[in-house]
């Protein structure tokens, strides 16, 4: 392939991902359609589909993208050794709300934000049988306790939203 067909397609695809998140800040992914991107983005609708399956295609691949984004973040970072993880995630959050919101509205049920928890710090403090408890817990609590704080407008700082998270593993 020549390269500047990969940079036309790449451009392509931000532009249609770019307009897909700004539609999902006002609208449900159901009542976003394939017009309402080519509209927004003056591409055409076979520029569209050279890139995504149907809406849903576009959602799945944003998602991925974003879930990546976020490992990024942390791609560095050891968790065993290293306790300001918390405030790095929560600062990142507060910097990026439209990531985050939209990320949680691209989500199913089943899936986390924090999916690669690295469990070795509960290993290490909990009963190997009792381990898969505790990860399922935390995912779903720090899932719960970032969509509460972004629906608030992120009112209390990055270091209170770390503290919060702190005063849960205080003991242990």
């Amino acid at each position: 392939m020549n390269v500047k067909n990969n940079k036309r397609r790449r451009e392509s695809q931000e532009k249609i991902q770019k307009a897909f998140v700004e539609l999902l800040q006002t609208r449900e992914i159901k009542e976003i359609t394939v017009s309402d991107i080519i509209k927004q983005t003056g591409l055409n609708r076979s520029t569209f589909y050279a890139n995504y399956i149907d809406i849903f295609d576009l959602a799945d691949k944003t998602r991925e993208k974003l879930e990546q984004d976020f490992s990024n973040l942390f791609a560095d970072y050891d968790y065993f050794t290293e306790r300001t993880g918390a405030l790095k995630m929560f600062t990142h959050i507060k910097e990026n709300p439209i990531f985050y919101k939209t990320y949680f509205k691209l989500c199913y049920e089943d899936q986390h934000l924090i999916s690669a928890y690295d469990p070795r710090r509960a290993e290490q403090e909990l009963d190997d049988t009792l381990v898969k408890y505790h990860i399922e817990f935390f995912r779903n609590g720090l899932n719960a306790i970032i969509k509460l704080w972004l629906s608030g407008g992120c009112q209390e700082s990055p270091e209170q939203m770390a503290e919060v998270l702190k005063q849960e593993y205080k003991g242990r």
